[in-house]
């Protein structure tokens, strides 16, 4: 009926050649054979839906579907990016299958067909530049500027514009452990410490003296009273300390005037003070509790074993201890009165009648620079073949025998002697008559030394 033109006839001829890209026809010709134009065109289109279904969709993603198999056999968890362009191209293809010829213009199917090309060349693309990317990472080190390069900068994982050698970052499959980090002791001390400040740094300021806020107000006020309480006793304890402290220094005063001066001037200074004795025995009472035994008790227990018809003098009695411990008459004398059996007098000058007396004690009380006048004031009360006893303190004897030779001057004998103890010599004495030296006459061996107590 009609003549075929060259263009249709070459149409069966690229039915086995794949894709077939048709080219419009011209624009004078359509004008020309109208009914002719639309019968074309409609064998066109069965020849194109006929050699679509026969062959795949294009070449070029044929090649990028095997790659990417290959590429999932051995990198199967890295082929997501590939993948997904390979899949959006297909989807693109399909779209394109789906959709048909147009019933109008043949110009827009040419148009819709160059796309689907292009997304599934883009896919086909974008896998083999990943591919090619993985294998430059495994093999070499990469340049930052060739390797952007070579990559998309619109894509998901595009590297960041950088002139540094930075070496490229790990996928999460092939991330290496890495050994743990030891710490040298000082470090950790420092991480420790640093620990410590950062928990403090947060924590309210308190003051040093106030209870914490949540307690409630009766449990504060008792810690209050408490340190009050302690306040109040430290300040008592402190001030008993110093009285102490004073007590002694004054005891140590009293003490060197009476070794150092007559009886005479000792009385008249606790005439005028009447607290120095009461400091002075104070401070002597507290030094006997240091002391291993006690003289006065061995002369009352050597008193008790005599008849209790005898009659006792105690010169320097203090605080009559031994007129307490026995059970015989006692006259108390001493330079202040501590008791009321106590007679205040001079002991070189007693208000007692001569030869009254059976026992004569001088325990601890042989003090001052006249011990001869206590002697011969003792032997002046003393009956004929009366007892003198004598404790005194071990080191104010420079030399044991002068010192009984000149007692013995004075009129008395040696009876026995108990110089076993390291602090205190025992001696007793018989009278045997009046002295045998004159007032005037010098006996060394009466001079001893003071009895110093030193500062503590």
């Amino acid at each position: 009926m009609f003549e075929e033109p060259e263009w249709a006839s070459a149409a069966p001829v690229a039915a086995g050649l794949g894709p077939v890209i048709s080219r419009p026809p011209p624009a004078a010709a359509l004008q020309n054979k109208g009914s002719k134009c639309r019968q074309l065109l409609a064998t066109l289109r069965a020849l194109e839906a006929a050699s679509l279904s026969q062959h795949p969709p294009s070449l070029p993603s044929s090649d990028s579907e095997e790659d990417e198999e290959e590429r999932k056999k051995k990198c199967p968890q890295k082929a997501s990016f590939a993948s997904a362009s390979v899949e959006v191209g297909k989807k693109g293809k399909k779209k394109c299958e789906k959709q048909g010829p147009p019933c109008s213009d043949s110009e827009e199917e040419v148009e819709r067909k160059k796309k689907c090309h292009k997304q599934a060349l883009v896919g086909s693309d974008s896998a083999e530049k990943e591919k090619r990317k993985r294998k430059c990472q495994k093999h070499a080190p990469i340049n930052s500027a060739q390797h952007l390069d070579g990559v998309d900068q619109t894509g998901p994982k595009a590297w960041k514009g950088s002139t540094t050698n930075d070496p490229p970052k790990q996928s999460p499959g092939s991330i290496s452990p890495k050994p743990p980090r030891t710490l040298s002791r000082k470090q950790w001390r420092n991480r420790q410490k640093n620990k410590r400040r950062h928990k403090n740094k947060f924590r309210p300021p308190q003051v040093p003296g106030q209870a914490p806020a949540e307690a409630p107000t009766e449990k504060t006020e008792v810690p209050a009273v408490s340190r009050t309480d302690s306040h109040e006793a430290r300040a008592a304890d402190l001030r008993a300390r110093m009285a102490q402290r004073l007590d002694g220094a004054r005891f140590r005063y009293l003490n060197e005037q009476l070794y150092s001066g007559p009886s005479s001037a000792a009385q008249r200074l606790f005439q005028e003070d009447p607290e120095a004795f009461l400091v002075y025995h104070r401070g002597f009472q507290s030094q006997v509790k240091k002391w291993p035994l006690q003289p006065v008790d061995g002369i009352a227990r050597d008193l008790r074993q005599r008849p209790a018809s005898l009659v006792v003098a105690d010169f320097g009695c203090g605080d009559c201890r031994l007129a307490s411990s026995i059970r015989n008459p006692v006259h108390c004398f001493d330079l202040a009165s501590l008791d009321p059996r106590v007679t205040v007098c001079d002991m070189a000058q007693v208000p007692l009648e001569d030869e009254s007396v059976d026992v004569a004690v001088f325990c601890l009380s042989l003090m001052g620079t006249n011990i001869r006048d206590f002697l011969e004031e003792a032997n002046r009360v003393l009956k004929p073949g009366g007892l003198l006893k004598v404790a005194e303190v071990s080191s104010r004897f420079e030399d044991v025998r002068t010192f009984l030779r000149a007692v013995t001057k004075l009129g008395f004998k040696i009876v026995s002697k108990d110089l076993t103890n390291s602090h205190f010599f025992l001696f007793d004495f018989q009278k045997t008559g009046p002295p045998q030296v004159g007032p005037k006459a010098q006996l060394s061996g009466l001079k001893l030394h003071p009895c110093l107590y030193k500062r503590r």
